[in-house]
């Protein structure tokens, strides 16, 4: 019987089982994923390894292949598990995920909403952090991604997590009418569900939009200061870089990430009340006439 069930509770032994996902690396750092299966084979260009030689042993044991490479044996880390699963749209990487997970302060028990799940990634870490006696609630507007999602969720923990539930079509016709604490929207126009989010996100509840370009992080702060029910929001990204040390020899690392997207935060205030007026003015020519998005209280329209 295959242990991922436990991974819904995060109780797990050492010793690796049949029917289990596992991370083999080898001595270069090459990461293969493979699913232990009795009698099974995994053929590399240094040889086979033969699965039984890894089923029952405990994790972080050495194998070596028929033509005498050593791989090490690990069960996947949940950032492993997101970058190499099978996708349909592009992931939400682990360096964003994890700011997502800290600026909007997600924790156990915690009600989150949200949108554009895509492969499912960013679903995973959040369950993982609001556990069994919280609630997220998945949109996804395409099919065929939700069943990607599905499948890739449910491969990671083993089965239906309990705390989620995935709808598929478009937030705003959709969105339900439960309260939440906190609203990821990884989608290409969030502006135009901030109504929608304003509903049913509690006061003093964070929202987190996820977008790609420059384009996108204008329109969609912009549009969040018109609104009124939200605090200054701000826009930030994040870049993580590997360094190399060995004896004398230190020095960044070949593996940098650097742009992936912008995320936006902010928080939702109290039922009518709006926010307070901006002290900073704008730059000039920030709101010029070549400028045509919406226009935050206190900046009139080019005459």
């Amino acid at each position: 019987m295959p242990e991922q069930p436990l991974a819904l509770t995060g109780v797990r032994t050492g010793i690796l089982v049949a029917g289990e996902r596992i991370t083999l690396s080898d001595p270069k750092g090459r990461r293969h994923s493979v699913v232990l299966t009795p009698g099974g084979n995994f053929h590399t260009t240094k040889g086979g390894i033969s699965h039984d030689e890894l089923i029952g042993q405990p994790e972080g044991s050495v194998v070596r292949s028929v033509g005498g490479t050593t791989y090490l044996a690990f069960r996947p880390l949940l950032e492993e598990f997101t970058v190499t699963m099978p996708r349909g749209a592009a992931v939400i990487y682990p360096k964003d995920a994890a700011q997502i997970l800290v600026q909007t302060d997600i924790f156990p028990g915690a009600r989150v909403l949200e949108a554009g799940v895509g492969s499912g990634a960013l679903t995973m870490f959040l369950l993982r952090a609001v556990g069994a006696s919280g609630r997220v609630y998945s949109y996804e507007r395409r099919d065929d991604f939700a069943k990607i999602a599905q499948r890739n969720v449910e491969g990671f923990f083993g089965a239906e997590h309990p705390a989620w539930t995935l709808r598929v079509g478009d937030l705003v016709t959709t969105i339900g009418p439960e309260p939440v604490d906190r609203v990821v929207l990884d989608m290409l126009a969030p502006w135009e569900c901030l109504d929608a989010v304003g509903e049913v996100l509690v006061p003093g509840g964070l929202l987190c939009c996820y977008v790609a370009t420059t384009t996108q992080l204008g329109r969609t702060m912009d549009t969040i200061r018109v609104h009124g029910g939200f605090t200054e929001p701000s826009g930030r990204e994040y870049s993580v870089r590997d360094w190399h040390a060995e004896g004398l020899a230190i020095r960044p690392g070949h593996g940098t990430s650097g742009h992936t997207g912008f995320l936006i935060f902010t928080r939702r205030l109290a039922p009518g009340v709006t926010a307070p007026t901006r002290k900073r003015r704008p730059a000039p020519g920030a709101y010029g006439p070549d400028y045509s998005g919406p226009r935050p209280p206190g900046v009139d329209q080019p005459t």
